[in-house]
């Protein structure tokens, strides 16, 4: 039980090493940007995440002008 307990923890330290070697052994290393926004080629054609489509959109919409809208119901 002892044993299988080390061979855990050591396979769980170098999985967590190998997976970790840009960010601990390169100076100024960073996990590498996988999200949509991050690519360049996608940028280039315009292509967003869908989180930064919907504040977009909801930025081009002009507000609800209520007096306006009243004003058409009654005319």
């Amino acid at each position: 039980m002892f044993y299988a307990f080390i061979i855990s923890a050591v396979l769980l330290f170098a999985g967590v090493l190998l997976l970790g070697i840009r960010i601990f052994f390169v100076k100024g290393g960073q996990f590498p940007n996988i999200h949509i926004g991050g690519s360049k080629e996608l940028k280039n054609k315009g292509i967003a995440c869908a989180t930064t489509q919907d504040r977009d959109a909801r930025n081009r919409v002009k507000p609800l002008n209520i007096t306006e809208l009243i004003d058409q119901i009654t005319e």
